[in-house]
């Protein structure tokens, strides 16, 4: 018969193994890429590994003197590196004390061992894309990289001198919230951003669309449309990507849904996810019936960038304030209202606005699902309008006919 002790054992010896496991997993990948060379590869690293859980295990309050003890002889071997390679770059030396860690957070918890699982995969494939992130790196030019640079800097500052609480001076608005949303959509914007430019101009069409949606479908639509002007035969390629950036909209909306107010996402995954179907069938219809293969890019910029982000803080501060409002002088239908003018800028906005409100319980999950559709709707007859104003006539027509049928499956929904 297994008893506690026998259970609690078990348990131990199991953290112990995903300890081995992490190192194991770090040190083939730093033996293959040939970047451990003689400093440390698949049979140090796991050892690395077992050092932290033992010592958390056993020891738990000399994991810093150990942590020490080890970081000499890792700096010694780190030198002779230096001397015998001529290398004198820093990763190995961090993710061999990082698997160290890593391994002792597994002998820690229950939670420290799914905690250390998730970051020893993280680990692996940052360090097995150097040249993939090299390249990143090297796609982007010096404003770029100065505008990234200064809009972490303003979240890593500004984040955590706002207060956490609501103020009467912001008519009970709290300010940290406020701008987390902003880093928090900026980030969404920002990975599709970053995933355009590793894939470069190999992308297709269709993936133009879907990362342009994800980072700016307003600006995939202007680029399209502006393109289309250029090049009038390409009307139909243009009109597929305009149609799939738009789309995209919707899974963005349930993406920041999912992550404000999770009890909501029952209610608004029928509807947006009917409309992401739709628009998804009527792109594949525009893409079949184009005759030409040509590919085309969307002029994205990138999203890290501080007066952008602070028009989006505000916009968001003003929805957030009228949205309340206009729910509790007209209710619903204020509700309503506010959405639809709010879409006609931004669905970001009016999607965490109404997702925290019902969160909030100042409004039903039903009245903020049908917002979020009406602004989701909104925006979509604004890329449409776009399309007749920068555009082409055929590209309006093509573009009227696919988001059409979007926005009459929204309204459909909405009227339910």
């Amino acid at each position: 018969m297994v008893g506690p002790a026998t259970d609690s054992l078990l348990a131990l010896v199991f953290r112990v193994f995903v300890a081995f496991g992490i190192g194991a997993l770090v040190g083939l990948e730093r033996e293959q890429s040939e970047s451990g060379g003689t400093f440390a590869g698949s049979r140090t690293f796991p050892l690395f590994g077992l050092f932290g859980a033992l010592v958390q295990a056993f020891f738990p309050a000399m994991l810093p003197v150990a942590l020490i003890a080890l970081t000499i002889p890792l700096t010694v071997a780190y030198g002779g590196k230096i001397l015998v390679e001529r290398d004198i770059g820093l990763t190995t030396l961090t993710a061999a004390l990082l698997t160290v860690l890593l391994g002792a957070l597994t002998t820690h918890s229950e939670r420290g061992t799914v905690l250390a699982i998730v970051v020893g995969g993280v680990v692996t494939i940052l360090l097995s894309a150097k040249r993939t992130i090299h390249g990143f790196v090297g796609r982007i030019d010096e404003d770029e990289r100065r505008a990234s640079i200064k809009f972490i800097l303003v979240v890593v500052v500004v984040l955590p001198l706002l207060p956490d609480r609501e103020l009467d001076a912001l008519y009970g608005l709290n300010p940290q919230f406020v701008w987390l949303m902003v880093v928090f959509v900026t980030g969404l914007s920002f990975v599709a951003y970053a995933s355009s430019r590793v894939v470069g101009a190999r992308r297709g069409i269709a993936l133009t669309g879907v990362l342009g949606g994800f980072v700016s479908s307003t600006a995939t639509t202007v680029s399209m449309a502006e393109r289309a002007t250029e090049d009038p035969p390409l009307y139909g390629i243009c009109t597929f990507s305009t149609v799939v950036a738009a789309t995209v909209m919707f899974p963005r909306a349930l993406v920041e849904i999912a992550v404000v107010n999770p009890a909501l996402l029952p209610y608004a995954v029928v509807p947006l996810g009917a409309m992401t179907v739709t628009g998804a069938l009527a792109a594949g219809v525009v893409y079949w019936r184009s005759t030409r293969e040509d590919e085309v890019e969307a002029d994205i910029r990138n999203p890290f960038r501080l007066r952008p982000a602070l028009f989006f803080g505000a916009v968001f501060a003003v929805v957030l304030l009228v949205s309340e409002s206009a729910n509790s002088w007209l209710g619903a239908s204020g509700v309503y209202a506010t959405a639809f003018v709010s879409g006609l800028a931004d669905v970001d906005a009016i999607t965490l606005t109404l997702s925290t409100l019902a969160a909030d319980g100042a409004i039903p999950p039903e009245v903020a699902t049908t917002g979020i559709v009406i602004g989701a709707i909104a925006n979509t007859l604004v890329k449409v309008g776009l399309a007749w104003l920068l555009g082409t006539r055929r590209l309006g027509r093509l573009v009227t006919a696919g988001l059409g049928i979007v926005s009459v499956v929204g309204v459909v929904f909405v009227a339910m």
